[in-house]
């Protein structure tokens, strides 16, 4: 079987060609440029040792190593994508639109198509049986990305392999310590993948600028404050507001008006709702068809807990009832299900 192994030079990804090396695989390594180069001064990508890293582990373990340029691509579709949300008073996660688009798109369309195989260092799991594949959860809850892979299409799915997804993270560095990878006690990317040391808000602020606008408490109406854009905030931020007094919460943006709404206190119960609204559905299995008031489990970022509660079809998607009140749902960001008993993702829907 033929493999294309994306790695970008961390542990997880790092760890996988020697274990696929001990399956009798000899993956072809494939490492995918999408910084920020030369990008209106926004030089600071750490694609120089990150390839440094990955040369090594291909000459360690013998293995074929391509370096990809998918600059373009990215900004042409994911930075795009992350734009017009912003604009739009969205959040955006342009992570998950990667492993859609890029990862698993534009890369299968130029190389990915010659091989078996894809497979990274996703934590998660692709289970396999008559029913044909489905993507399950890691056994690592707390590392576990399938959150990031909702978005991603049946057909990708079905070529994908995770071969650190039945390991612990501590498992995988103790492996990168044996085996004496450079990347062992390497710390795990943050943020945005496109970013590199960038400033979420500077690169923003590059492409939006800014335009004062109110900050409102949300029970009173009373005027707290100004901002330089709703863009620079999402619902549920608690940091960055520099009002007194707080902690406070942005509750609720009005972007034709660049106003935002605020609430104070540690739980402010307007930070609460236990209805989510979810349009454009992307099933992961084709013959899954959702059931009126079925239980399932659910995500609306990306953390170790499942939320628990019913979905019911509406126009142009379906609502989660949620069993408890959640807070800081935010329209742009994805809504993802999860089976009520099984380890496996049905899909994803954005919030809207």
């Amino acid at each position: 079987m033929e493999i294309a192994a994306l790695v970008s030079g961390g542990v997880d990804s790092s760890v996988t060609i020697p274990l696929l090396k001990e399956q009798g695989y000899d993956p072809v390594i494939f490492y995918i440029k999408i910084g920020m180069e030369d990008k209106s001064g926004f030089i600071d990508c750490p694609s120089e040792e990150d390839i440094e890293i990955t040369s090594y582990i291909a000459h360690k373990y013998d293995c074929h190593l391509v370096i990809v340029d998918l600059h373009k691509e990215y900004w042409e579709t994911v930075v795009a994508y992350t734009m017009d949300a912003i604009q739009k008073g969205l959040t955006p996660n342009p992570d998950v639109m990667c492993n859609r688009l890029i990862k698993f798109g534009v890369f299968e369309e130029r190389f990915g198509y010659q091989f078996d195989k894809i497979s990274t260092g996703h934590y998660a799991q692709v289970i396999e049986n008559d029913q044909g594949f489905f993507l399950g959860t890691a056994a690592d809850p707390v590392k576990d990305q399938t959150y990031f892979l909702a978005r991603i299409t049946y057909a990708q799915l079905s070529k994908l392999m995770f071969p650190v997804g039945s390991l612990q993270k501590a498992e995988v560095r103790l492996l990168a310590e044996k085996m004496r990878l450079p990347s062992a006690h390497r710390p795990d990317s943050q943020g945005i993948c496109f970013l590199g040391k960038v400033n979420y808000n500077d690169f923003i602020r590059q492409y939006a600028g800014e335009r004062q606008g109110k900050i409102i408490e949300m029970e009173t109406g009373k005027i707290l404050g100004t901002h330089k854009g709703y863009w620079f905030h999402t619902i549920g931020q608690r940091k960055g507001l520099g009002l007194s007094g707080g902690p406070w919460f942005v509750v609720e943006k009005n972007v034709e008006e660049n106003l935002l709404y605020v609430s104070n206190g540690y739980d402010p119960i307007t930070q609460y709702k236990d209805t989510i609204s979810l349009t454009d559905m992307n099933w992961l299995h084709p013959e899954f068809k959702p059931e009126e008031d079925m239980p399932v489990r659910f995500k609306i970022r990306h953390q170790p807990e499942f939320n628990q509660g019913v979905i019911r079809s509406e126009k142009g998607g379906l609502r989660i009832h949620s069993h408890q009140p959640i807070a800081g749902i935010a329209p742009g960001q994805f809504g993802v299900l999860y089976h009520a008993t099984k380890p496996y993702c049905l899909g994803s829907g954005v919030i809207s």
